[in-house]
């Protein structure tokens, strides 16, 4: 009698020990870092109560790679928090003055979170990256105030009457604004998919700062401008000779644009047309790789390998990971069980050191120097991949993407998916091809022979239970302990358990008192089956799994895979689609697209709306295709792919470009009804009265988003894209609307007054 465990074909190793695993996972709902922490604190007393010599450890904690992002997020947003009053302070050059358009900045962020509370919003990763972003905007609508409160105070009027002049002229001007940033995002708010349910609470954050900011410059900021704004050190005289020349410079090259009228339009032809054709060029993805510290391996032997060998090949697979010198521990498991529906099926997962630890080397470039090494080791596949920080997808696979085939009957759909893997696999596009079909397990197929069991008059079930006991076990009885209860069972030692000749030692006894071996009475066929069939919607299926080539954007293996297809010529009863993240991309990559359009068609109702013009929510609009060009042409410049986060920079530039425009045309307008100017007159004063608000406030939303750009910390280079986007596209709009907008006014002004239009 041997004690041990009920299944010894299960088994887990951690840093090469023996082991077991306990997962706990919260419920929907519960704070993780608080189950995290409440777990922890229970440990101590659980070790307590371990027998001697075994020993608790904490092998991965989810909550520690959220709580580096979260305080990343953080990092940044004080870093970008000081960059813009550093901005207004460079341009007003007055404490005071700084003072007054900086609270609007805490006063705005921190006015979030009571809605936050009432909406059931948590301080995640998302809202803490808008709340991020709206530091370099929400101060815009002060800034604008502040401006031009003090230009009428230069006037010579007194606080309280250049308070009211200035606050009264400049507040359709902040309605516009606001109102039109905030409709930006309400398109998202109405999203189903997975993109709606990332950037639902995203948005919703946005929008509310955004109506807070405008409320703040329209209230408090007044307020505080009649009581403590002074005529010294206004913004009108901050900057000294370097401002008064750049001025002057923009004035000179405002009328040479102004007079080249044909050229400027040309030019915005030809971006607008470059936009076009830069955004369907870009590689497209969907959710960058993040370096949540932890990496997963799958492994796959052959389909006839006994579990002591897949242990011992396992275990070779493992210590390559953990001598690996960025890795801090290693958990293998091998088994029938759970995701792993074979015994030549494996996990292996792996924990990285803290960042601090391994500087500069990121979780996909150790993926990349283990996988040759694992590539190595005889009679074992291995899949090692950088787990999304977000998983689409019910199951985990060998490799990151899927595409799954679906036939009527298995004999038709293996073979067409057996061809499609390995062209798949000969492409040098595509890394990791495998599939989940287990198609050729080996098997011995028992048939008693009746016949000749009846003339030696050996009972038919006798024969059953041997076979059952010999090659299976059984349960034959239940111990009783004191706290517990224990299955006795009866089974072949280990020895002849793993040897097919182990039927030759099996015998029976007959109703004459005869032992007969076990082996004349059956019949023995050898035979290949598939180990599992697996099933989607009630047909059977295979899903091909692939991983991408450094460089290689989503967009094009998708293409890829479309074109192989076609290539080797599926027929019709073979139906294919991508699934998981694959899936999510091309569901969400027309939503894109379409939110975009959309995004821009509720900005053009909101001007007009409010302008009750159908001619200038164009001319303001006019300044995106710089900005898109400027950010598309960023991400390609430091060799990225458009994914969610570039898709949100372009959604934030939208709203924040089109703030230039505003202010331009609110002026132009009102210079127009009140003073009798001309068109050409009128937007020639307002481009060069609203040019300090106008650089103030682009180079106050560039510095919210420059920490953000830069990339740094945990999940820092996954976030890199929307940061980029948001500088590029501010950095080429900034030059361009100054020169672009004026034109194009005056040509949109003559074309309504020509045709009567409003």
């Amino acid at each position: 009698m041997i004690e041990g465990v009920e299944n010894e074909e299960l088994a887990a190793w951690y840093q090469g020990e023996r082991a077991i695993v306990l997962a706990v996972q919260r419920q929907p709902g519960v704070n993780i870092i608080a189950v995290a922490d409440a777990i922890r604190a229970l440990l101590p007393t659980l070790q307590r109560q371990l027998p001697e010599g075994v020993v608790s450890e904490v092998l991965y904690d989810r909550s520690q790679s959220i709580r580096d992002s979260v305080q990343e997020v953080e990092r940044s947003l004080w870093l970008a928090l000081l960059l813009v009053v550093l901005v207004v302070y460079l341009f007003l050059g007055n404490l005071a003055a700084t003072v007054i358009a900086s609270v609007a900045l805490p006063l705005a962020i921190i006015g979030v979170f009571p809605v936050m509370v009432l909406l059931d919003y948590s301080i995640n990763y998302l809202t803490l990256m808008a709340l991020t972003l709206c530091v370099g905007f929400v101060i815009d609508d002060a800034i604008v105030m502040l401006e031009n409160i003090s230009r009428h105070r230069d006037m010579g009027k007194d606080a309280g009457q250049a308070t009211f002049d200035g606050g009264r002229e400049i507040t359709f001007t902040i309605i516009s604004m606001t109102l039109s940033l905030a409709a930006v995002f309400l398109p998202i708010l109405f999203m189903s998919g997975i993109l709606g349910r990332l950037l639902h609470e995203f948005s919703v954050v946005i929008i509310i700062s955004v109506i807070l900011s405008g409320m703040i410059a329209l209230s408090l900021t007044p307020l505080l401008c009649s009581r403590f704004l002074d005529r010294h050190g206004h913004p009108q005289q901050a900057g000294g000779p370097l401002w008064v020349r750049f001025s002057r410079g923009y004035e000179i090259t405002l009328d040479w644009s102004l007079r080249h009228q044909r050229l400027v339009l040309a030019m915005f032809v030809v971006l607008l047309a470059a936009t076009l054709l830069v955004g369907e060029r870009i590689p497209k993805g969907f959710l960058p790789t993040e370096d949540t510290g932890q990496l997963f391996c799958f492994t796959e032997a052959e389909q006839d390998v006994g579990f002591a060998a897949m242990s011992l090949r396992q275990q070779q697979v493992a210590e390559i990971i953990r001598h690996d010198p960025s890795v801090a521990a290693s958990m293998s498991f091998v088994g029938a069980s759970g995701s792993s529906q074979s015994v030549n099926l494996g996990r292996v997962l792996v924990i990285l050191k803290p960042h601090a630890d391994r500087p500069g080397i990121h979780a996909d470039k150790i993926v990349n120097r283990l996988r040759p090494q694992l590539a190595q080791i005889a009679g074992i596949r291995a899949f090692i991949q950088n787990l999304p920080i977000i998983r689409i997808g019910a199951n985990l696979t060998k490799s990151q993407y899927q595409y799954a085939l679906q036939g009527t009957t298995p004999e038709e759909l293996f073979p067409w998916a057996r061809q499609l893997e390995q062209h798949l696999r000969s492409r040098p596009e595509l890394m990791n091809v495998t599939s989940d079909m287990q198609i050729n397990k080996p098997v011995m197929r028992l048939a008693i022979d009746r016949a000749r069991a009846a003339t030696l008059a050996v009972n038919v079930t006798d024969i059953e239970t041997i076979l059952q006991d010999g090659l299976t076990g059984r349960q034959i009885d239940t111990l009783q302990g004191a706290s517990n209860q224990y299955a006795v069972l009866l089974e072949l030692d280990d020895p002849f358990r793993q040897d097919i000749t182990a039927l030759e030692r099996l015998r029976v006894k007959s109703a004459t008192g005869a032992v007969l071996p076990i082996t004349g009475l059956i019949q023995q066929q050898r035979d290949m089956v598939p180990a599992t069939i697996a099933h989607i919607g009630q047909m059977p299926a295979v899903t091909l799994s692939f991983d991408l080539s450094p460089g290689l954007a989503l967009s094009d293996a998708i293409t890829l895979v479309q074109q192989i297809r076609h290539e080797i010529g599926l027929p019709d009863t073979i139906s294919g689609s991508f699934r998981g993240t694959a899936q999510a991309f091309q569901d969400s990559l027309s939503g894109m697209g379409w939110m975009l359009l959309l995004s821009i068609a509720i900005i053009y109702l909101v001007l007009g709306m409010l302008y009750e013009s159908f001619i200038h929510p164009l001319t303001i609009l006019s300044g995106l295709p710089a900005a898109g060009l400027g950010a598309l042409l960023t991400l390609k410049l430091f060799g990225m792919e458009l994914n969610l986060y570039g898709f949100v920079g372009l959604i934030m530039l939208i709203g924040i470009v089109k703030k230039n425009a505003i202010m331009m045309i609110d002026f132009a307008l009102v210079a127009q009804r009140d003073q009798g100017l001309t068109p050409l007159e009128a937007i020639r004063q307002a481009a060069i009265i609203r040019l300090r608000p106008i650089m103030m406030t682009t180079l106050a939303a560039l510095m919210g988003a420059v920490p953000i750009a830069l990339g740094m910390g945990t999940g820092g280079d996954a976030r890199q894209p929307l940061g980029l986007a948001v500088v590029g596209g501010l950095l080429l709009s900034q030059w361009l609307t100054l020169y672009l907008t004026p034109v194009i006014y005056h040509n949109m002004e003559s074309v309504r007054q020509r045709f009567g239009l409003l």
